[in-house]
């Protein structure tokens, strides 16, 4: 899957201190080899080079279980 700049996502990287959080697609890099590579914001920073099987997109339920 392919996300875009502006994209809600949830990080799922167990070695990330943003794991399981909901960020923002706020770049979105291509590799040498043509893959896709994002940087993702978040409300305490943000990872960068994270690539696309990492991410999935985030839903309206998520939004409601961080408030």
């Amino acid at each position: 899957m392919s996300f875009d700049e502006g994209d809600r996502v949830v990080l799922r990287d167990e070695h990330s201190e943003f794991e399981g959080e909901i960020g923002s697609i706020t770049q979105v890099m291509e590799t040498m080899f043509g893959d896709a590579t994002y940087t993702v914001s978040f409300d305490d920073g943000q990872e960068t080079g994270v690539p696309a099987d990492l991410l999935e997109l985030a839903d309206d339920e998520d939004d409601e279980s961080e408030e």
